[in-house]
């Protein structure tokens, strides 16, 4: 019933005062309405609220050519029970959802189906933002269908932004929660580019854009939180880079921006945020040590590069005035490992971990100069019906011969994007003044390419 609503009942039944018995229920309707909104705007006890940071799922990711359904589903099933036990309010996924920007049909039914069933989880309310990897169009597709579900999508920069801060509370209604959903910022929509800039200008102006887009966000909020109450806690979303972190070094962290712009500081967007819940590195870690500013990491490890790195969710636990943080160990359904040694070592390795009967893909570097066909098909036949398997095989003897010999029979698919250009570079004689400004221009390229959203009109 509306305050206005009580009011009036309360004026018509104060002039029939000693006729009408209802006047007692009236009154005590109306205080009681007024002792709900005093409470909801000062009483700091109301407040209780259980959050989940989850990022970087890549869905659809393979390793080495290795489809990694079976893990993806291992996480999702998971996760789900995750949300049920720990009784989750908000479920936040902070970017890259999928590994590519067109994610084949059987990833896409992962990702929703996974939707479907947390859809139907009481009070839980999920919050998806787009990654640097993720398909803009593609996520908003269904955000205005997901909605009527409690799953609200920002797929990227709006025009509004009051539409990038959600108000969320839980099921007692209580004091609520806001969060500021801000997807990845592609440079188009915070840069104006301008003739004769230099990459020192462009650079500049993407961390300007970054700050303020944070600081509009953060101006919504706090003009939100004045109308419910003062202790409301506000949580920022965001998949960029902040200084403060390191990204393993094959883990698939793909570069954001142009030139020399490595990270953003992270004073520059923390701004009065009581979590700031990040995407895009794949390694969990909290940014300069502070444990209300983190990257949950991915799932799944990326690549070798993360073998035996624990993956962890973080749970976030608003209670009253107190805010707690616990990471949880996901479980792993295939252990990466890497070998490396001369044969000998390698193979009592691998022979032991056959008879442990778990699931592991392996990595090998050989240090002891063999043909590399006989290293291959011995090492094959050692793993042969068992859950171990081989993805990678590297005799660094034969590998340093060949490169010293002009990196004859290099495989392709050891070289990124930009040591192919470096290559080129190199081959074509470019002086060395030269090379820096060339390589920061296909960077620019680069990022623009993988930008290109091919769902879009």
């Amino acid at each position: 019933m509306a305050i206005s609503d009580l009011n009036s009942q309360f004026s018509s039944s104060s002039q029939s005062f000693f006729n009408t018995p209802q006047i007692l229920s009236h009154s005590l309707s109306y205080i009681g309405a007024v002792v709900y909104l005093y409470s909801f705007k000062s009483c700091h006890k109301w407040i209780s609220m259980k959050v989940l940071h989850t990022s970087d799922w890549h869905l659809g990711s393979l390793l080495h050519g290795h489809k990694r359904y079976d893990e993806y589903e291992h996480f999702l099933d998971w996760l789900v029970e995750q949300i049920k036990e720990e009784k989750i309010d908000i479920l936040l996924i902070a970017g890259d959802i999928f590994d590519t920007s067109t994610p084949s049909n059987r990833t896409q039914e992962l990702y929703y189906q996974f939707l479907n069933r947390v859809a139907k989880i009481p009070h839980l309310q999920v919050v998806v933002t787009a990654g640097n990897h993720d398909s803009p169009s593609l996520l908003n597709a269904p955000k205005d269908l997901l909605r009527q579900l409690k799953i609200h999508v920002i797929g990227s920069i709006t025009s509004n932004i009051t539409d990038e801060v959600l108000v969320l509370r839980n099921e007692k209604r209580s004091i609520p929660l806001i969060v500021c959903a801000v997807p990845y910022l592609r440079d188009r929509d915070i840069r104006s580019t301008e003739p004769g800039e230099s990459i020192e200008d462009k650079a500049r102006k993407l961390q300007e854009g970054i700050r303020d887009h944070y600081e509009q966000v953060w101006t919504v909020a706090k003009s939100i939180r004045r109308e419910l109450a003062d202790n409301v806690p506000v949580i920022a979303m965001g998949h960029l880079f902040l200084n403060g972190c390191l990204a393993s070094c094959d883990d698939g962290v793909r570069e954001l921006y142009i030139g020399n712009l490595a990270g953003i500081k992270a004073e520059m967007i923390t701004q009065g945020f009581d979590y700031l819940a990040l995407g895009h590195l794949h390694t969990p870690c909290m940014v300069g040590g502070n444990p209300c500013c983190r990257y949950s990491g991915s799932p799944l490890p990326m690549g070798f590069g993360e073998a035996g790195t624990k993956k962890k969710i973080i749970v976030i636990d608003f209670q009253n005035s107190d805010i707690s943080i616990r990471e949880i160990v996901i479980p792993c359904l295939r252990e990466l490992k890497k070998i490396q040694g001369d044969f000998p070592t390698i193979e009592a390795e691998i022979r032991d971990l056959c008879q442990t009967g778990k699931k592991v893909w392996i990595e090998v570097k050989v240090e002891s100069e063999f043909n590399a066909s006989s290293i291959q098909s011995r090492l094959r036949e050692l793993v042969e019906k068992s859950s171990v398997e081989i993805l990678k095989i590297v005799n660094e003897p034969l590998m340093e011969k060949a490169l010293r010999q002009m990196e004859e029979g290099e495989n392709l698919g050891d070289l990124d994007e930009k040591d192919v250009f470096s290559r080129c570079l190199a081959e074509n004689g470019i002086p060395d003044e030269e090379r820096e400004d060339l390589l920061n221009l296909f960077q620019e390229i680069l990022v623009e390419v993988k930008e290109n959203d091919l769902y879009a009109e």
